[in-house]
């Protein structure tokens, strides 16, 4: 379960941007605050896949990775059965690179590392998520500092999830004694009041194209 399955969303008037289009796939820009599939509330149906589903320019629109509802950002949707499965396949395998932006709480001292923290959901508190060194499953970002702003006591980092965990970059990046700005759900300081939003945004993804085995590389910009 997640985070849709506990209140209802409120809309987001925000379009879902096309950045690229091709015939067996699109790579859209998903706002915050948009769900990536439906919710299990009828009024959360609104979401980046009904919204395109709708368009008959793209009502085979299938989901092949989610974003959670907080976090902007590049999305790749299949159009066809034959895309869905060939890119899912790059996913599950661990073949595609993915490049976020954050802005996190505090001055980052170190300027790369890497987080190997292992996750399982933390059941009694869903829809977070937790450490845990005896059943969680493998979970390893790396990152690095873009920059860093001593008058506001915040550092701008890449992260580059590995793995593919839900809440992965939020909880390392809790872990690594920094949270994401707007973070409601794993800050226990005042951070997840210093947005509007959370500050997480999915800047670039690359894959094989399904078709012609070539290499597709799209950048989103970063919003804040």
């Amino acid at each position: 379960m997640s985070e849709k399955d506990y209140h209802i969303v409120p809309f987001c008037p925000e379009p879902v941007r096309i950045i690229r289009p091709d015939k067996h796939f699109l790579l859209v820009n998903k706002p915050a605050g948009l769900l990536s599939i439906p919710g299990r509330h009828e009024e959360n149906k609104d979401c980046v896949v009904t919204r395109l589903q709708n368009h008959p320019k793209s009502n085979t629109a299938s989901i092949v990775h989610r974003l959670d509802m907080a976090t902007s950002g590049i999305m790749v949707i299949a159009l066809s059965k034959f895309a869905h499965r060939e890119i899912s396949k790059q996913f599950e395998l661990r073949q595609t690179d993915k490049h976020y932006v954050a802005i996190v709480d505090g001055i980052v001292e170190e300027d790369s590392g890497i987080i190997d923290l292992p996750m399982i959901a933390d059941w009694p508190n869903r829809p977070k998520q937790k450490i845990c060194h005896e059943t969680g499953k493998k979970a390893i970002t790396e990152w690095q500092v873009l920059e860093r702003n001593t008058m506001r006591n915040w550092t701008r980092l890449n992260l580059k999830p590995v793995t593919g965990r839900s809440h992965q970059l939020r909880l390392h990046c809790f872990e690594l004694g920094h949270p994401i700005l707007g973070c409601h759900l794993y800050a226990k300081n005042n951070s997840q009041h210093k947005a509007n939003r959370l500050l997480l945004h999915a800047e670039e993804l690359s894959f094989t194209h399904p078709k012609t085995q070539q290499l597709v590389t799209t950048r989103s910009s970063c919003p804040f």
